[in-house]
């Protein structure tokens, strides 16, 4: 449910940045991690957009895999499924390098 205010945040800087133009596209980046769903981001968008300079924009997505970091020995590397070990020293002390983003990247509007 918390795509809803996400959503509408999008849609506010969308809008903002626009300066008064027809929002066309809108760029999403996405980690894997993070909590946020593609088809719940697109159904809460097509609601709220209706009326606005945004209406009928299209979003995409594009999404970041996880990477975590190696705080022993410096390997990146992707998770195992059921496994943070690094394949590299076999430590479990690792933060994550990537997978939590979540931003718009870019947006297009008419000229």
């Amino acid at each position: 449910m918390h795509e809803l205010p996400v959503s509408e945040s999008i849609l506010e800087i969308a809008l903002r940045h626009a300066e008064g133009r027809r929002v066309t596209n809108l760029y999403l980046v996405i980690g894997q991690l993070s909590s946020i769903v593609d088809d719940s981001i697109q159904f809460y968008w097509d609601i709220i957009g209706q009326g606005t300079l945004a209406e009928g924009a299209k979003l995409h997505f594009r999404r970041i895999p996880t990477e975590l970091l190696c705080l022993d020995c410096g390997q990146s590397f992707a998770p195992g499924e059921d496994s943070f070990a690094c394949p590299a020293c076999g430590s479990l002390k690792v933060k994550v390098a990537k997978g939590e983003e979540f931003f718009l990247e870019s947006i297009e509007v008419e000229t």
